[in-house]
C-alpha cells in the first residue's frame, strides 16, 4: 500500500507517524501515544527515556532489566535488595509466607494504593512507597536506613547487613569483618609495639 501522506511507521504500533505527531528516539520514530514505556506503560519524555536495541524504557524498568543486578545495586529508585538472585537475573524470595487479607477492607485498599502495609524492623510503624527504601530484604523509612552500630544514615553504595540488621561499610568491617595482622586487628597492633 503506498504511504500517500508521507511519514514514517511508529516504532510501536507500526501505523504512520506524521510530523506534527512525531518523537524520535535511538533513529526510530513514535506517535506521542505510543513513547511508552514497555514494561510499565508509563508515559516518556527526552529526560525519562532509555533505549535498548529497539525498545524503549522509563530509567527505572531500564535499570531493573538491564542494569547491574547483585548486592549493593538498587532495584529502582532509592532501592536496595539484598534478596539472592535466580537463574533469570530475578530476586529470589526466600520462606516467602502469604500474607493474610486484612478483616478491615477499606484499609486493606488504602494499603494497597498508598504501600503500608509493610512495617519498618526499626520503629514498627508503617513504610509507605513515598518513605520506603528495601535493604536487608526489608522496607525500612528513609529516616530509619541507619547503621545500627553509629547510626549513621545509609545509601545503596555503603550499606551492609547481616541478620537482618544494616550496618555501615565501616562498622562492619570492624565487628564482622577478618580479624588478624595487617586486617586493623587491635589486638594485633598492641602485641607488635
Amino acid at each position: 500500500m503506498p504511504n500517500w501522506g508521507g511519514g514514517t511507521k511508529c516504532g510501536a504500533c507500526e501505523k504512520t507517524v506524521y510530523h506534527a505527531e512525531e518523537i524520535q528516539c535511538n533513529s526510530r520514530s513514535f506517535h506521542k501515544t505510543c513513547f511508552i514505556c514497555m514494561s510499565c506503560r508509563k508515559g516518556l519524555d527526552s529526560t525519562t527515556v532509555a533505549a535498548h536495541e529497539s525498545e524503549i524504557y522509563c530509567k527505572s524498568c531500564y535499570g531493573k532489566k538491564y542494569g547491574p543486578k547483585g548486592y549493593g545495586y538498587g532495584q529502582g529508585a532509592g532501592a536496595l535488595s539484598s534478596d539472592p538472585l535466580g537463574q533469570d537475573g530475578e530476586p529470589q524470595l526466600q520462606n516467602s509466607k502469604p500474607r493474610q487479607a486484612s478483616p478491615n477492607p477499606k484499609a486493606s485498599k488504602f494499603s494497597q494504593k498508598f504501600g503500608g502495609s509493610d512495617r519498618c524492623p526499626r520503629c514498627s510503624k508503617a513504610v509507605y512507597a513515598a518513605e520506603k527504601v528495601m535493604g536487608a530484604g526489608k522496607a525500612w523509612h528513609k529516616t530509619c536506613f541507619r547503621c545500627a552500630l553509629c547510626g549513621k544514615s545509609l545509601e545503596s553504595t555503603t550499606v551492609t547487613d547481616k541478620d537482618g540488621e544494616l550496618y555501615c561499610k565501616v562498622c562492619y568491617a570492624k565487628n564482622f569483618g577478618p580479624k588478624g595482622f595487617g586486617l586493623g586487628n587491635e589486638a594485633m597492633l598492641e602485641e607488635r609495639e
